[in-house]
């Protein structure tokens, strides 16, 4: 899969370069609302105890606003926020490193913590629960453990695979979130409020386009947003109006659902290939030349959510409703093999 998607969920460079687009608090931050209420008592609480928020895990598909939402953590408590990623803490000593240097209610945000090792896990354990580090002092038989205190912090992780979190590690969060889709009023309250920051006029039928074809994802929405601009500016008179987003998203090869070629190729894949299915991940990865990760992090998420995928126990199946939205004539999997049967 392409990072160049610009259906992709997961973030790049130009995502990066619109940071401004980000909420600060609560108050800005729009959709996710029993996540945001709950995260708003849990916050006053620990303000009016003195105490830090307690460790908090956010899960579900990318692009839907983890990292936003620990960014939002950190302004409404006033406390400093330490960034990293299950990836990037490959030894015992980063982490001790970063754990050292946290302040008494820093954030220690951890994306993609389900990548951690265990050995880093037997080291954020007592730290998470005990606000302390075991080290190991001196080599061979005259080493001993040492505790060493820590300032009182939180731990925010993010992950898409909640299901590969260990239970020890999972059991040591306090609070645990998650994340959905958004509906198209919220993708379209995201939109007005971007196309503000970004002084862009936006009539309200255009917003509404765009908002419908963002896959339900905020990264998304404001990246399609960036990209119908663009096209305005060079090819209309600067103002999103609806045919102006229809006419950039169709140049885009973004249909009214916000599928994209590489999306119709995997459901095509599944009918065309394995007859709609069943087929199993590593032989449709193969088949596209994926990553099995990518299928099930990145494709399969919205899919899913649409109806056009089913998992089974023998593998993945296309719906009556993919081949009607592909424009293709269905025939139930199950019944093509009998009269498949039938002719052999």
């Amino acid at each position: 899969m392409s990072d160049e998607r610009v259906v992709n969920p997961n973030s790049g460079e130009d995502d990066q370069q619109e940071k401004s687009l980000r909420p600060r608090f609560l108050s800005e931050f729009i959709g996710q609302e029993k996540v945001v209420k709950q995260l708003h008592i849990a916050i006053t609480a620990a303000k009016g105890r003195g105490e830090p928020l307690d460790h908090t895990l956010l899960y579900g598909p990318p692009g839907l606003g983890k990292t936003s939402l620990a960014n939002v953590l950190a302004n409404e408590m006033g406390v400093t926020i330490k960034l990293s990623s299950g990836p990037a803490i490959e030894r015992p000593g980063d982490l001790a490193a970063v754990l050292s240097n946290l302040q008494k209610g820093d954030i220690l945000f951890i994306d993609e913590i389900h990548r951690l090792n265990r050995v880093i896990e037997e080291v954020l354990y007592p730290a998470m629960e005990d606000f302390a580090l075991d080290i190991m002092v001196g080599k061979g038989p005259s080493a001993r453990p040492l505790r060493l205190k820590l300032a009182p912090f939180t731990v925010v992780g993010a992950t898409t695979r909640l299901a590969l979190l260990t239970s020890p590690l999972r059991d040591r969060f306090g609070t645990i979130q998650r994340m959905e889709f958004y509906s198209n009023e919220a993708l379209y309250d995201i939109v007005v409020r971007s196309a503000h920051i970004l002084n862009v006029e936006t009539l309200e039928e255009g917003a509404h386009e765009i908002a419908s074809r963002a896959r339900g994802t905020p990264r998304i929405v404001n990246r399609l947003l960036r990209r119908v601009r663009d096209y305005a500016q060079v090819e209309a008179d600067g103002i999103i109006t609806r045919e102006v987003a229809q006419k950039a998203l169709t140049q885009l090869e973004i249909d009214v659902l916000g599928l994209d070629e590489n999306d119709r190729r995997l459901l095509r894949a599944i009918i065309d290939l394995f007859r709609g299915g069943p087929v199993g991940i590593s032989t449709l990865a193969a088949s596209l030349a994926e990553e099995t990760d990518a299928i099930e992090d990145v494709y399969e998420p919205y899919l899913l959510q649409l109806g056009f995928l089913q998992r089974t126990p023998r593998g993945r199946i296309a719906t009556q409703r993919a081949y009607e939205h592909l424009g293709i004539p269905y025939v139930h999997p199950e019944r093509d093999r009998t009269e498949q049967g039938r002719l052999w």
